[in-house]
């Protein structure tokens, strides 16, 4: 292990610049956007890569995308040979990419003298439209070419210039092509600022120490993982949960884990064999999203202060047969996998380490994104609109303390659309935001409770809902009870008509939408 061979003052400064050049890139896509989405919601992710595309930094960002963002590095180096001031942009999700509203940058990094990049950085941010049949790009299809556009690793920079042909693709597929422009240059520039920020700790470091620091603290991450393996008993450790339904049929879709863990090899296997199959719906999630989601909660076992780098991966082998609903082949569909299937992998595979490890393991969180997307043609102005948001809710209650309330938890890690920022960008308004008491579910110490949101519209809009646990609760552990189901409905004058959890509905001006969050499970028995 190299990073013995270095002074660990020097590794742990290094440790930091890195992580700051991606908080940096993070702080200049946010004040630089455009949407709320981004902006407000700060749906967005940078990272800092070496020159093999293993990732040795990741902001304080979204982990469903950062698990999952270095297979779209790896794509973009795999199918363009990029040169200096070039910028790939991608968003397939069959080459490393998540869903596709998720759009990713990537910039690789020269030293002058030398050919292949030093280093990569890049950014991905959630695009509230990218095509596609719903406004929002975030509803049930039957296959991935109704859901948006879908973009290869293609170069959108060359050189240092926009290339214009396909800017011009891209904004010609979207409802928001303003936006969107918008949001992608932001996303350029933060991309450059990382840029110049590694270009300095290269020249304050010189090349052979900064691949050795890289090297370092890869094999550092790996070791700290391996030693947190080898206290945990070994074993096999099962669990299953359900999503509620593909949205088209009313069966329940089945996430089965096996977690094998050996102590003496400091080397665990996770296992995904007895998933139900791919479905005819957009809940599919691919193989990096249920990396991404192992790579998520192994990271949590970890101090906080760990660096989050490609080493940690190295001891943890992950399984998912292919065709399964954990890791979906074309054509299927996948918005909804990177938002719901990542919160049910999550739930079974932490319910699994619960077994292992019993006074560390919170119970289950709300497990949905219960993602919503409004669209139509602004009143105000007359020109099309795309709003798109996920709604918090109840954290699991944890062995010595309660959960949060109405908090993102898990693969997410955005923030609500303040009211303020919602109400001015769209020809909407919230008539009602707060705490869902009582929905967490009850123990030695409760679940956090969910969240209430109504939203009226000033205008005909498409609305579609993606949000699940409205079947199978959030279960508790120790003893403790589940948290409450999640429901919506839709308040059209005197009339109540609850909602799926995964529908699309025409609403006029006037009507209201309800969601009400699931609850946080709760841990430990009552007296």
């Amino acid at each position: 292990m190299i990073y013995n061979k270095i002074d660990p003052v020097e590794l742990a400064v290094f440790k930091s610049a890195t992580h700051s050049v991606a908080e940096e890139m993070g702080a200049v896509l946010r004040r630089t956007s455009f949407s709320p989405n981004i902006k407000e919601r700060r749906d967005y992710s940078c990272a800092v890569f070496d020159g093999d595309g293993a990732v040795v930094a990741m902001g304080d960002h979204m982990p469903v995308h950062l698990g999952s963002m270095p297979m779209s590095v790896r794509a973009a180096i795999d199918a363009v040979a990029m040169g200096p001031g070039d910028v790939v942009v991608l968003n397939d999700p069959y080459a490393g990419g998540t869903h596709l509203p998720d759009l990713t940058m990537v910039l690789p990094v020269f030293v002058e003298g030398e050919t292949a990049p030093m280093m990569y950085v890049a950014a991905r941010a959630h695009h509230a439209d990218v095509g596609g049949i719903y406004p929002g790009s975030m509803g049930l299809c039957r296959e991935i070419y109704q859901e948006g556009l879908r973009i290869p690793p293609v170069r959108i920079v060359r050189g240092g210039e926009v290339v214009r042909d396909v800017m011009a693709i891209i904004l010609s597929n979207v409802r928001t092509p303003m936006e969107r422009e918008g949001d992608l240059m932001s996303q350029i520039g933060a991309c450059r600022v990382g840029a110049e920020r590694v270009g300095e700790l290269i020249a304050k470091h010189g090349v052979a120490r900064l691949r050795e620091l890289m090297r370092g603290l890869l094999d550092y991450s790996e070791e700290l993982m391996r030693a947190e393996i080898a206290k945990v008993p070994s074993g096999r450790y099962e669990a299953e949960d359900f999503l509620d339904s593909d949205g088209f049929e009313d069966e329940p879709i089945r996430i089965a884990v096996e977690v094998t863990f050996d102590a003496e090899a400091r080397a665990v296997t996770v296992d995904f064999a007895g998933s139900s199959a791919q479905v005819r719906s957009s809940i599919n999630a691919v193989y990096a999203i249920t990396y991404s989601a192992v790579y998520y909660v192994f990271r949590c076992l970890l101090a906080e202060d760990a660096p989050a780098t490609a080493g940690l991966m190295r001891p943890v082998k992950v399984i998912a047969p292919e065709g399964s609903i954990v890791n979906a082949m074309l054509p299927a569909p996948v918005a909804g996998g990177n938002v719901e299937t990542s919160q049910r992998i999550v739930d079974v595979l932490l319910r699994a380490l619960a077994q292992a490890m019993p006074k560390r393991i919170p119970a289950a969180s709300s497990g949905t994104m219960n993602n919503l997307t409004i669209g139509g043609v602004d009143p105000r102005n007359g020109r099309s609109f795309a709003y798109y948001e996920t709604i918090a809710g109840g954290m699991g209650a944890r062995p010595g303390a309660d959960g949060v309330s109405g908090i993102h938890t898990h693969m997410t890690n955005s923030l609500n659309t303040p009211v303020e920022a919602l109400e001015y960008a769209y020809p909407l308004r919230v008539r009602r935001y707060g705490y869902r008491d009582g929905s967490g579910g009850a123990g030695e110490f409760c679940g956090g409770d969910g969240i209430v949101r109504e939203i009226e519209m000033l205008g005909e809009a498409q609305v579609t809902l993606l949000a699940d646990r409205r079947v199978f609760a959030p279960y508790g552990l120790k003893g403790g009870d589940a948290g409450s189901l999640g429901r919506s409905s839709l308040v059209s004058g005197d009339e109540t008509k609850e909602l799926p959890g995964k529908c699309s509905v025409a609403v006029k001006a006037g009507d209201v939408v309800r969601v009400e969050s699931p609850g946080g499970g709760g841990w430990g028995s009552v007296g």
